[in-house]
């Protein structure tokens, strides 16, 4: 007497796909790679499938019962040679499929462990769903590459029943079947896909999540979202413990010394699990609420407020006030950019025109402070600003140049820009001959001379120039508010030059320097004046 199994809501009762493909046999008649390059892809897929095919999750399990490990047998590896080939040559059909079915075989692994698994050994690594994830982001592509193979179809069906994305995964083995109306495997499948669904529905009918505050953060008073659990046993939101450790690192409850980071704490992946599995429309608002805390959107701007920055320079940035602490690591899981802006002295609050930075290096030090490297990119003025948890927060609009009109204007400022960079060149020079001895003033010199930017774009050419002399605040911010291309790097090379002259002149005891200009009228005049006298000394 046989009795026939209940499917399995993570996949469709068998282990799909059995198997992986070699690279070197796959691919024939492709075009060919190099042969140290394809020598080298085809020792690291040989190495992936080695690691599939070695199987070993019933060990794993075995001894996951003994409470000796938890881990995800040979897959790991076999999905980090996969990675590794696929970096070298992307959206390969062969590897896309192979890593797909390395992230199917360790979610369903996961999904299959008990729950009462992990008491006394917490989980590690990334979750079942997250490996269904990233297992249907390969299918997609390979169904791109491959439309017309059985198999694409069978890895995506698999991938979207274990996101229990059932009606999903039904349109794509139908859409399998057109390819292959006669294969056995997509018509079994579908008659299993019938039967999960039913069972599935059916329980859920049934279930009823008990919500109290067991699953609640003890600082933000709401659902634990990216739960982290700290060695003295106690569950805080990630970003709220982490905020709580900005001002010592203890404990919030027991006040335990704790000796974590941001960077080396983990998730509770099993306490995850539960709360997005039992609190699903809870969980999402919270996921939303964490998205608008770290993605601001285009017209709003987290501000530092220090100094005035000008557009497409590079610079070095130490973090360590709490509060500017909080908003970078809200600014890392988001789009890394943030707003610098000054007081005004005029008004006492921040300016009206600032500049966004893109944080392009990020070394958190163990006590929270950041080491920055940040490029500036664009002008904006502030609209409105509102303070959210100790720093500001701007609704802004973005400055746009307005470009010369006329094939004659353009040539007239191509060739204030072609005479400019020729001065700034001849000056470069001649500083790097004077710092000869002086190591770091010469490496800066080097720097400023490899990020000169082509001359086909004046804006970013001139913003480039005024970073060679040192400005005073208010004429930086100034700078920042001009919107006029022409009257932009006019008034940008001629502060650049009057720097210029001051330093030659100074070197040489030659009395005086270039007055600049009040207001905007007669700017054009000074430039000249400017280049003439610039020529002198050229």
């Amino acid at each position: 007497m046989s009795s026939e199994a209940e499917p399995s809501p993570s996949g469709f009762g068998t282990d799909v796909p059995s198997d992986v493909e070699d690279y070197i046999s796959a691919n024939e008649g492709e075009p060919s790679l190099p042969w140290d390059i394809f020598g080298h892809v085809f020792d690291i897929v040989k190495n992936g499938n080695q690691a599939f095919r070695e199987n070993r999750f019933e060990e794993v399990t075995k001894a996951f019962r003994n409470l000796r490990f938890i881990g995800n047998g040979d897959c790991d590896q076999a999905i980090n040679c996969y990675s590794r080939a696929n970096n070298i040559k992307p959206c390969d059909p062969i590897i896309l499929a192979n890593r797909c079915a390395a992230y199917i075989r360790i979610s369903k692994f996961l999904k299959r462990l008990l729950a009462s698994a992990s008491e006394y050994r917490a989980r590690t690594g990334l979750d079942p769903t997250t490996h269904a994830e990233l297992a249907l982001k390969d299918a997609e592509k390979l169904i791109d590459l491959r439309s017309n193979t059985e198999k694409a179809y069978i890895l995506k069906a698999e991938a979207l029943i274990l996101l229990e994305k059932y009606e999903m995964a039904r349109d794509v083995i139908l859409s399998g079947l057109q390819v292959n109306p006669f294969s056995n495997y997509l018509q079994e499948s579908f008659q299993n896909l019938e039967r999960i669904q039913s069972n599935f529905t059916g329980r859920r009918s049934h279930r009823k999540a008990e919500r109290s505050d067991d699953f609640d953060c003890t600082l933000c008073l709401k659902l634990l979202y990216k739960p982290v659990t700290t060695p003295c046993g106690h569950s805080f939101c990630h970003s709220c413990l982490f905020q709580s450790m900005d001002r010592g690192n203890k404990c919030p409850l027991c006040r335990t010394v704790l000796f974590i980071s941001p960077r080396t704490c983990a998730i509770s992946v099993t306490l995850n699990d539960i709360i997005q599995k039992n609190f699903p429309e809870e969980f999402a608002e919270r996921k939303l609420e964490n998205d608008q805390m770290t993605n601001f959107g285009v017209d709003l701007m987290p501000l530092f407020v220090m100094d005035v920055v000008l557009p497409f320079q590079k610079f070095p940035l130490h973090i360590f006030e709490p509060r500017y602490r909080l908003m970078v690591r809200r600014i890392m899981e988001g789009n890394r950019r943030m707003g610098m802006v000054i007081i005004d002295s005029s008004t006492g609050s921040i300016a009206e025109f600032a500049c966004e930075v893109e944080i392009t290096e990020c070394e958190p030090l163990p006590d929270g402070r950041f080491y920055l490297e940040i490029e500036s990119r664009r002008r904006f003025r502030i609209i409105r600003s509102r303070d959210q948890d100790g720093y500001r927060v701007a609704e802004i609009e973005w400055v746009q140049d307005i470009p010369p009109e006329g094939c004659e204007a353009r040539e007239e400022l191509q060739e204030l820009a072609s005479n400019a960079a020729e001065y700034a060149r001849s000056w470069i020079a001649r500083g790097k001959r004077a710092a000869r001895q002086d190591r770091r003033r010469l490496e800066r010199l080097l720097g400023v001379e490899a990020m000169m930017p082509p001359l086909q774009d004046p804006e970013r050419f001139s913003f480039w120039l005024a970073s060679l002399s040192n400005r005073p605040p208010h004429e930086r911010l100034d700078l920042l508010s001009l919107r006029d291309t022409k009257e932009s790097c006019e008034a940008l090379v001629f502060v650049s030059l009057d720097g210029f002259l001051s330093i030659f002149r100074s070197a040489e005891n030659t009395p005086g320097t270039v007055t600049s200009s009040s207001g905007r009228a007669g700017l054009s005049s000074a430039m000249t004046k400017a280049v003439s006298g610039f020529s002198s000394y050229s």
